[in-house]
């Protein structure tokens, strides 16, 4: 009989240095064995530009006063900041039968998923990774892959200053709109969408009762 991977462990750390948070995701990635518990972090970051591995500095147009840094994460560039919702995802891909399409088909999937619940329609494109309302990103994604696990994950923009977006060519795409869940449905509380975003996470991955997922432990 096939033993089910326990659920991945959730950590909710709040708002957090960018850098900070990459380096620990690099470690425990590094560190992890056949063995080693899954993990999703769920996490806000201070205002910084992320720039992918093939990243193009000319899609940086005004960064001014916001930080920027290079990372080794896939895609262009992006930015993150206080009331985007960003999920990284430490998932052993073989243990849960994942090839990279298929874990970008399950995060888009969850995150329309959650959006369906707010009374929000959006959809993924074939063209551009990412979660999209009409024409206007809502949500990016950018992974990395190391011997079969996963890092990096996604973002989602709940409630947030979508100014420094225009500063930028968004994942590379000149004159990408971006949008939020703000603008699109009732007050609702980051950590409610973080919590709803977990749930389908999990359910695409084939657990069948998320709720009965391990407590949220700090960083």
């Amino acid at each position: 009989m096939t033993v089910r991977p326990a659920s991945p462990l959730v950590r909710t750390l709040g708002l957090q240095d960018y850098e900070t948070v990459w380096r620990k995701m690099q470690a425990f990635t590094n560190e992890r064995n056949e063995s080693t518990q899954d993990e999703i972090w769920f996490v806000e970051h201070h205002p910084v530009f992320t720039l992918g591995q093939a990243g193009k500095p000319e899609h940086l147009l005004n960064p001014g006063d916001i930080p920027t840094i290079q990372t080794d994460r896939g895609g262009q560039v992006t930015y993150h900041g206080p009331g985007q919702l960003v999920a990284y995802l430490m998932l052993n891909l073989r243990r849960h039968k994942l090839g990279v399409r298929q874990l970008v088909t399950l995060i888009e999937q969850s995150i329309i998923d959650l959006l369906h619940d707010y009374g929000i329609d959006s959809a993924a494109r074939l063209d551009a990774p990412g979660v999209y309302i009409a024409d206007k990103k809502i949500a990016a994604l950018g992974l990395r892959v190391r011997h079969g696990c996963s890092f990096h994950g996604l973002s989602l923009n709940v409630d947030m200053d979508l100014e420094p977006f225009s500063r930028i060519n968004p994942c590379g795409y000149p004159d990408m709109q971006v949008t939020q869940m703000r603008d699109l449905t009732e007050i609702i509380s980051i950590a409610d969408v973080a919590n709803a975003l977990h749930s389908h996470i999990l359910l695409r991955l084939g657990y069948n009762h998320p709720e009965a997922a391990p407590p949220r432990e700090p960083l």
